[in-house]
């Protein structure tokens, strides 16, 4: 019990718990040496034993820590931080419903006077022209982030990559709409999601080259290492838009693994070589699939799809193990 116990002058938790008599003396013996059994939630005398508390209770959090990133993690002192809006969601907000906080009716006069709090609440939290930028570039990444059913990730990504930009100073003179897709589709490649350019320009109503143009800006200004796409992206997505079984997307895989192996995919399309993995376990499994149907989820040509199945049919059917 050793460690479990300290001494009350160094327990600064104790003396606010404890009423101010009890901690000055034991009532037992007047001794002031007292230890904290943390087991038992006592404070005992440590010349005689007397129980001078018993049943206390602990304040600290429910939760414990090892870590100062735990510690970090784990501490709730309201809302967490979150880049996807421009204050970071620190902001306060004025219910809408008057009344007050035992839920009664406000006054006329009160009323007005929260009317106007209210007004300058909304006002005063887009100050200046940089924070309505941001809020505005903000409210799109997240539009875009919808219109794709983005995971949460990969909005926050785009948001700390746009605000990186607007502190390097970049957005000028470049529209908002296309670095905020150039922002959501590097956050895209960079959490290893397959995204294309297309998908992203759609849903951002914005051109596909001003996309492009604006990505390879951030890129380059920004100095992101952005890693390349690899075809085993495509597989599970494509199976997930035509509505293939797990085992087409196994086999798939598979077929992807050995012609990684054989150094077939160097210098090929990643969208293709998927495609045409994909075309091929649909066949071996009996859940047949059309070219066609292939390659306006992928986005690629059937040409492009003939042309990867006769290379991999060619160099790997007769080499895999299904």
């Amino acid at each position: 019990m050793g460690d479990e116990k300290k001494d009350e002058n160094s327990d600064p938790l104790l003396s606010s718990q404890l009423e101010p008599e009890k901690i000055q003396r034991c009532p037992e013996c007047g001794s002031t040496r007292f230890m904290r059994d943390y087991e038992c939630a006592e404070v005992v005398c440590m010349d005689c034993g007397f129980v001078i508390t018993a049943k206390i209770a602990d304040r600290g959090p429910e939760w414990r820590a090892f870590t100062n990133e735990q510690r970090a993690k784990r501490t709730r002192v309201g809302a967490p931080l979150t880049y996807t809006i421009h204050d970071k969601g620190l902001s306060t907000m004025i219910d809408w419903h008057d009344r007050d906080v035992y839920g009664k009716s406000l006054s006329p006069g009160q009323k007005a006077q929260v009317y106007r709090l209210r007004k300058w609440q909304r006002r005063i939290r887009v100050s200046d022209a940089t924070e309505r930028n941001l809020a505005f570039a903000l409210s799109e990444i997240t539009k875009i982030a919808n219109n794709l059913n983005l995971p949460k990730n990969i909005l926050e990504t785009a948001s700390v990559i746009y605000r990186k930009a607007v502190k390097e100073r970049l957005i000028r003179g470049r529209s908002i709409q296309g670095v905020t897709a150039a922002a959501v589709y590097l956050a895209c490649r960079q959490c290893k999601l397959a995204r294309t350019l297309e998908e992203i320009a759609q849903a951002s109503n914005v051109n596909k080259k001003e996309v492009g143009r604006s990505y390879r800006f951030l890129v380059k200004e920004l100095d992101y290492f952005v890693p390349p796409v690899k075809p085993s992206q495509y597989i599970t997505k494509f199976s997930n838009q035509l509505t293939m079984q797990g085992k087409v997307e196994e086999i798939a895989h598979k077929i992807l693994a050995t012609a990684k192996e054989l150094k077939l995919t160097s210098g090929r399309g990643p969208t293709g070589i998927a495609a045409a993995a994909s075309y091929i376990a649909s066949v071996l499994t009996g859940e047949r699939k059309t070219q066609r149907e292939i390659a306006e989820i992928a986005q690629v040509t059937e040409v492009t799809i003939r042309n990867r199945y006769k290379e991999l049919v060619e160099r790997l059917m007769f080499q895999i193990s299904l």
